[in-house]
């Protein structure tokens, strides 16, 4: 099982932004997203400071976020990065699993990725997530770079801290509707 220690901290700007921008959501009946905490044991503390310093997961997480869009069940995952190539290894086969089965059941499962360096996020269907998973599983390159991602997925946060991924999962619902 993995432990938690600093890396934990990974990825809360884009958490912060995503939070901030499901509750704007949440506020105006667009939507109900919920974080899904991942739950974790506690082993070394911090007493001074009041903070957990060492941890165990207690279970493997699906996603980080499930919810509902307007009735349309969805479920997805967010994943920061510095740098212009994105590991395969951040997305594990659990979740490209979950997010598959969630799919099947005609709810909407995608990553949003924020290229912190670029401050630019990506909205990742599903459907891009698997190929670029296939390629990797089939000898390919094992990340995927950045001048390899559909431009009409890009957002820009706005003021600061709302990533508004309703526009591109609109985008998204349009090409399974047509797939359909």
């Amino acid at each position: 099982m993995g432990t938690w220690t600093t890396r934990g901290l990974r990825g809360s700007t884009l958490e912060e932004m995503i939070n901030r921008t499901n509750e704007w959501y949440r506020d105006r009946r667009l939507a109900l997203i919920q974080k899904i905490p991942t739950p974790i044991t506690p082993v070394r503390m911090d007493k001074e400071h009041r903070q957990i310093t060492l941890a165990y997961f207690q279970e493997r997480s699906t996603v980080d976020y499930i919810g509902a869009v307007q009735g349309i069940p969805v479920c997805f995952d967010a994943k920061e990065c510095v740098s212009d190539t994105f590991p395969l290894q951040n997305i594990h086969p659990h979740q490209v699993e979950f997010m598959q089965d969630f799919q099947n059941q005609k709810g909407v499962s995608f990553l949003l990725i924020y290229y912190s360096t670029r401050n630019v996020a990506y909205y990742m269907r599903l459907e891009e997530v698997v190929y670029f998973w296939d390629r990797s599983k089939a000898g390919g390159r094992k990340s995927f770079r950045f001048d390899e991602l559909d431009p009409e997925f890009f957002l820009q946060p706005e003021r600061g801290y709302y990533l508004p991924y309703l526009n591109p999962l609109s985008k998204d619902l349009e090409r399974l509707d047509a797939e359909t």
